[in-house]
């Protein structure tokens, strides 16, 4: 029987260079030794997809892409199909949770330097994937035919009859109808189940095939290809298999820890990853009090309503998106990491960070004066930051690089650090119990909490000087 195996295994390998792949892009594929837990969040992006793949395959067996059926389907899917409402709620929820991965995988590829040569072409891919998954979360979020996903889908697309000469009949086909209506649903059915999953499937694809290409970042910027040892491995590199596949699944736990306490405890989270809208069928008579799309898309939502003219705001909000692909080309720093980078775009890219955040939080509430003018002053400031980056980019003063990577302290040393900080912030006295047994209360202490926060705040203001 063994013998059949192997004579198996050799007939396939003989015409599939599988040891080849494996090889090339997990067992002798070398990544700098340094990665620090901000690399997490790619391999979570990909475990991520393929919880939205499957869960979305077990969906569509009881869904039904029909204007009068399609919020009964759902309800059926959460109340009599085995598991359904895990099913369902693991896709909601794996939605908000891949928009929160790319975001701060997306993050550490700034603080990085991750754009910059050679490796534009894997920051463009990225991008497209990026405008793909706004895609897919769009056309997915019509599907259950709430009150909700209904009119924020009628005012998303009216947004295409802005656009001179073409807009019309753009938004005219987009619809498939004058008004929301089954053949929409039908529509984005379709590009939501087949069109976008295989654009996102070969975008990812070719992402980690430039990525693997000219290789992995490192949170010093340097190319460790350029010091090799006499084999030709990278001398400040390691295989990413065992080393980093072992990593990425303490990575991956902590993130299935949080994942499981909102679908089983809070998968609506307060109206932020299901609205309380959406469970309410859609009503074309019935204008909802307040249209907002998802948490994920309200950054870009709010800088079109900080525009007073239509089309100038659908620009702007289409030219948020635009201008990070332009990244790598407004940079003009020659040092990639933020280690080693002037205090002049380490403040910039707060002021980005506090612009995202809080354009995120306006396009959540209603578009009064106050929060409109706030939500002027933040896109001002979110474009202010890439448009300026050409000047302060080229003469901030930056600091040396070392030639060979720095090393990360290591899982034990992090959770050491954490303990004593921990002990330095608080007083276990021992207390006698009515039965005999010591105890040790914890209360806080005063003191210690002053000294470790001063220790942070000593060294957030070193890192930004």
């Amino acid at each position: 029987m063994k013998n059949k195996m192997n004579e198996c295994t050799n007939w396939v390998l003989e015409r599939f260079p599988m040891s080849k792949l494996w090889n090339e892009h997990m067992a002798q594929y070398y990544a700098p030794k340094n990665f620090n837990f901000w690399y997490f969040f790619g391999s979570l992006a990909l475990l991520v997809l393929v919880n939205q793949f499957v869960t979305g395959i077990l969906l569509t067996m009881n869904y039904k892409p029909d204007a009068k059926l399609a919020f009964d389907s759902v309800e059926y899917i959460m109340r009599d199909v085995n598991w359904g409402w895990l099913i369902r709620y693991m896709h909601s929820t794996g939605a908000s949770a891949f928009f929160i991965v790319i975001y701060l995988h997306m993050f550490r590829g700034m603080i990085y330097g991750s754009y910059k040569r050679p490796r534009e072409l894997i920051w463009i891919f990225g991008m497209l994937l990026f405008v793909c998954l706004m895609a897919e979360a769009f056309m997915g979020y019509l599907l259950p035919w709430g009150q909700m996903s209904y009119w924020g889908a009628q005012v998303i697309i009216s947004l295409f009859s802005a656009i001179p000469v073409i807009g019309d009949e753009l938004s005219l086909w987009i619809r498939g109808d004058y008004v929301i209506s089954d053949a929409t649903l039908n529509r984005f059915f379709a590009f939501h189940v087949i069109a976008v999953p295989l654009a996102l499937l070969i975008l990812v694809f070719l992402h980690i095939i430039a990525l693997h290409e000219v290789g992995s970042n490192n949170p010093d910027g340097i190319e460790i290809k350029e010091s090799k040892d006499p084999w030709g491995h990278p001398v400040d590199g390691i295989p990413f298999h065992p080393y980093y596949t072992v990593k990425d699944i303490v990575g991956v736990g902590v993130f299935l820890i949080f994942f499981a306490t909102v679908i089983f405890y809070m998968p609506e989270l307060g109206g932020y990853f299901l609205e309380h809208a959406n469970f309410i069928p859609a009503d074309p008579l019935a204008t909802p009090e307040h249209i907002a799309p998802l948490w994920y898309f309200t950054p870009f939502y709010a800088i079109l309503r900080a525009i007073p003219d239509k089309f100038a705001g659908v620009i702007a909000m289409g030219g948020a998106i635009v201008v990070l692909f332009l990244l790598p080309w407004l940079d003009r720093c020659k040092v990639k990491s933020i280690r080693y980078r002037g205090g002049i775009f380490k403040k910039a890219l707060l002021l980005f960070v506090i612009s995202f955040i809080a354009l995120g939080y306006l396009g959540m509430q209603p578009a009064t004066p106050g929060y409109t003018m706030m939500a002027r002053i933040f896109t001002a400031i979110y474009f202010g930051f890439f448009l300026l980056m050409p000047i302060y980019t080229h003469w901030e003063k930056t600091k040396p690089i070392p030639k060979r990577v720095t090393e990360e302290p290591d899982v034990e040393e992090q959770y050491a650090a954490i303990v004593e900080a921990f002990d330095e912030m608080t007083i276990k006295e021992p207390l006698k119990t009515s039965w005999g047994a010591t105890a040790f209360p914890v209360t806080p202490n005063k003191s210690g909490i002053i000294h470790v926060t001063t220790r942070l705040l000593k060294k957030l203001k070193a890192s930004l000087d």
